[in-house]
């Protein structure tokens, strides 16, 4: 049996693919932690309501259960391209220090961090450099490297970094490589989408005549054949935001992915439950999630690196 601790773990997503990795009768989730209330609720909906606990902020490292890996992914805002690239300056930035006494105090055999590949690069590098020294400094022997769920059999370009350290200084720990499994758009596609996700005439007119004077950003879209292998990354924005993965609609204007088809889009199973909470909870979760068959490769690599038993 491996015991995890699950920290900001948003609806589950990193917890499922080792779930899915080592057996889910293998896992022992000792410790969950998050603050949003909505990603609580399809959380529990999917694992039970058992330690969960709520801003890690307000938790003492003593207080957390012993266990074998702790996952993180923690907040990303502060090092996207697309915030403010505040870094250790911004209070989600500093979400790494509430990972760092953990690891601290309760020294898990192994770890398992994620985030956007832009914090690799932000102030020239430093903040990165800092984060990888100091986890070295706690007794860690530390890999990273930035994968892709399009190289995972998941047809969505969506490149995150992976943090994986280990205490065994002895093991030599390998990211996966890719499955060339080969996908396209039309594997996480629903059949008789109703009219209701199609862009309003005046949405799709807006968007339309943004695009003829030259507008960027936002406004850009995309509309992707069925045919074609990948989308571009999905984003918690997306409902307020689709325009940049569009697909036809034999009877209406473009429209934007269902609910279900984001989820698909990330790799969760259709038996994962997403409906607890209101519609735009919904995709702001599925789209600050991960891209779980990514995860499930890395876990089934740190399994088979520190895990032979299990």
């Amino acid at each position: 049996m491996i015991k995890i601790a699950d920290l900001y773990a948003g609806i589950g997503g990193i917890r499922l693919g080792f779930e899915q990795a080592f057996e889910k009768e293998n896992v022992d989730c000792v410790f969950t932690s998050e603050i949003d209330k909505h990603a609580v609720t399809t959380y529990s909906a999917n694992f039970g309501n058992e330690n969960i606990f709520g801003d890690i902020r307000g938790i003492s490292e003593t207080e957390i259960p012993d266990h074998d890996v702790l996952l993180a992914g923690f907040p990303c805002q502060s090092f996207s391209v697309a915030g403010l690239r505040k870094g250790f300056n911004d209070e989600r930035g500093q979400a790494f220090f509430e990972i760092e006494r953990i690891l601290k105090e309760k020294k898990p055999k192994v770890f398992l961090l994620e985030n956007v590949p832009n914090l690799k690069g932000i102030n020239n590098g430093e903040i990165f450099q800092l984060i990888l020294e100091r986890l070295k400094q706690l007794g860690y022997k530390v890999n990273y490297e930035i994968l892709s769920g399009k190289d995972f059999g998941i047809p969505q370009n969506r490149r995150r970094l992976y943090i994986v350290g280990h205490l065994d200084q002895s093991k030599n720990f390998e990211f996966p490589k890719p499955l060339g499994i080969e996908t396209h758009i039309s594997d996480i596609v629903e059949e008789n989408v109703g009219e209701s996700y199609c862009l309003s005439d005046h949405r799709w007119t807006h968007i339309q005549e943004r695009m003829k004077f030259g507008s960027t950003g936002w406004c850009s879209y995309k509309i992707f054949d069925e045919a074609e292998p990948y989308t571009v990354t999905l984003v918690a924005r997306y409902l307020s935001h689709p325009e940049k993965i569009l697909l036809n609609h034999p009877t209406g204007n473009p429209r934007r992915l269902t609910e279900r088809e984001c989820a698909r889009l990330q790799g969760f199973p259709d038996y994962f439950v997403i409906n607890k909470v209101p519609k735009t909870q919904i995709y702001k979760q599925l789209g600050n999630s991960v891209c779980v068959p990514v995860i499930k490769a890395i876990a089934e690599q740190i399994k088979k690196t520190f895990f032979e038993a299990i």
